[in-house]
């Protein structure tokens, strides 16, 4: 007896259950063994119409994957221009997608587009993030998902603008911590950080790696090696032996900030013998702050 069409949906529900990342035609057709391809095709179809299993594709090969309860009830009474939207910037994922690209992707003109965002942002099913890359570009996501930290900047931008001020009390916290404990290791950075509640959002260890490489960059704090007994190697932090000086005489070279450098000759109406800057820089005595 042929199987019901109903009967044969539920079965390949049930099939890409099993199979959550995705699953081609050719392991529906191992599974449904006995099945005509004519019925199979009909089950399938059934299935898109309803909106109750998804195709999209993954490389060369096309995929089918069930689309979960809560998103069949959330995207009902979308149209197919919705859905099309609604893809496009599903597939974009965490990086977003901008408002040409999804034209050009969809064929919609500039008004069905408007209209199409429009709905989807009234029914939260997606939202607009500013790029810090292009705070005049705005992208699109799914409303739940979280921004990649290409996209925001990650924790050293707020509202799209570089935060110099919280990274220096970063830096100073982090440096009187290395300054007291003497020697302490980047997991030991990390829970002071966290324990402090300085940051508003939650910094990952290579966010204070970057951190604590600035304070070893400026040569406030090294950064020692040491071999461990899974033979990797742990880096311990101390405060700096030798502190690189922030000035010195060749650093303080006049020369180096003089607006008139080019023009500046022997014989000529600038020139080394004649200026005073560089007299007072040659002078033992010589005050360097310029």
């Amino acid at each position: 007896m042929a199987t019901s069409a109903t009967h044969l949906e539920e079965a390949i529900l049930e099939i890409c259950r099993a199979n959550p990342d995705g699953l081609q035609d050719e392991d529906l057709e191992k599974e449904l063994v006995g099945v005509p391809v004519s019925d199979r095709v009909v089950a399938i179809n059934g299935l898109l119409t309803k909106r109750r299993m998804e195709l999209f594709q993954l490389g060369d090969k096309l995929v089918y994957k069930e689309v979960k309860e809560e998103n069949v009830i959330k995207l009902k009474g979308c149209t197919q221009e919705d859905l099309l939207v609604y893809q496009l910037i599903k597939n974009a994922s965490t990086t977003g997608i901008w408002t040409k690209d999804l034209r050009n992707k969809s064929n919609l003109s500039q008004v069905q587009m408007s209209k199409v965002l429009k709905i989807l942002e009234m029914r939260k099913l997606i939202k607009a993030v500013k790029s810090v890359a292009s705070k005049n570009r705005k992208v699109y996501m799914l409303y739940e998902l979280e921004p990649s930290k290409e996209l925001t900047g990650g924790a050293w931008y707020t509202e799209q603008e570089f935060d110099a001020e919280f990274i220096q009390v970063l830096r100073d916290h982090c440096l009187k911590f290395v300054m007291h404990k003497g020697r302490v290791t980047l997991e030991e950075l990390c829970d002071f950080v966290s324990c402090t509640g300085m940051s508003k959002v939650e910094l990952r260890p290579d966010d204070v790696l970057q951190v604590v490489n600035t304070l070893v960059f400026d040569g406030q704090v090294d950064a020692i090696e040491e071999p461990s007994l899974d033979h990797d190697e742990d880096v311990f932090y101390v405060p700096a032996t030798l502190e690189i000086p922030s000035r010195g005489s060749l650093t303080s070279v006049p020369c180096g900030v003089c607006p008139v450098f080019r023009e500046c000759k022997e014989g000529g109406l600038i020139s080394p013998t004649t200026c005073a800057y560089y007299n007072a820089w040659l002078s033992p005595a010589a005050d360097l702050s310029w």
